[in-house]
């Protein structure tokens, strides 16, 4: 048995199919969560990662988890995990916390809690998803306009159905014990060529408008932390060298090159349309 949590996400949601097409058992926890949330036969747990002590029965039977950075806990939540027999813990946090430790000690707490679990455990430090496209999806739908700061600037984004495979592989795999992971996509896009990428994927122009900072912080300060805020514009507008760089782990854990973001888009055009 493996548990998901964050399982109706856009990671988690593939994680929990891909684990349960190879024939696994996998117990699927989000805060909100039914059956028609996951395939059949998936056992299904409403908890929160924020309350610990309701994660124990999610825990019971499993040996392995798949846990997200949510909640201010992660000693709690692992010892509950460790006290339900569960050896392996898998971890998606943020390249952030290698790149921008300051500004991403939330996930650098976890990624240190995981570490010192004595518990098997892997990193996954994923870069900028694909699927935070999905932020333009009511403009795009309305009125085929997109918006974002340093529009050309380019990040090399990552597929969450890539970041998902390479989960289900290493819960799988016993040979991924102590590594960390930096995920990214082939290749650095910019928020202007993603918009042009959705267009095409739609069949209909799509228009990009570039925000200053100023008004990206001031919509991002809406529903992230201040200092996610500054590190979360820094990496967009200022990226270093490293936070640009195409890392080869994806195809190194899978086998295949990265998807792209056209690939992407296309596959969720439905959601723009």
């Amino acid at each position: 048995m493996i548990v998901a949590t964050g399982a109706t996400g856009n990671v988690g949601r593939t994680l929990v199919r891909l684990l349960t097409e190879d024939q696994v058992q996998v117990t699927a926890v989000a805060r909100h969560i039914g059956e028609a949330d996951v395939p059949p036969g998936v056992r299904t747990v409403a908890a929160d990662l924020a309350e610990p002590d309701g994660l124990r029965g999610a825990f019971a039977g499993a040996r392995a988890l798949f846990l997200l950075v949510a909640g201010e806990r992660p000693y709690d939540i692992l010892d509950a995990a460790k006290s339900a027999g569960v050896g392996k813990v898998v971890l998606l946090s943020s390249q952030g916390a290698g790149t921008r430790p300051k500004a991403y000690a939330h996930p650098r707490q976890f990624e240190a809690a995981v570490r010192e679990s004595g518990l098997d455990w892997t990193i996954l430090r994923s870069g900028g998803l694909d699927s935070n496209a999905f932020a333009w999806a009511e403009s795009i739908r309305a009125g085929r306009t997109a918006a974002a700061p340093f529009g050309d600037v380019g990040l090399p984004f990552v597929d969450p159905d890539d970041v998902a495979a390479v989960a289900a592989a290493v819960l799988r795999a016993d040979t991924h014990t102590g590594a960390t992971y930096t995920l990214t996509g082939p290749a650095p896009t910019t928020p202007r060529a993603r918009a042009a990428a959705i267009a095409t994927a739609l069949g209909e122009p799509v228009t990009f408008t570039e925000q200053s900072r100023t008004e990206a912080h001031e919509l991002m300060a809406r529903f992230m932390p201040l200092p996610v805020v500054e590190g979360t514009l820094a990496v967009l507008g200022e990226p270093t060298e490293e936070e640009q760089r195409v890392s080869p782990d994806v195809e190194s854990v899978l086998g295949r090159a990265p998807g792209t973001f056209a690939a992407w888009a296309e596959r969720n055009a439905a959601a723009f349309r």
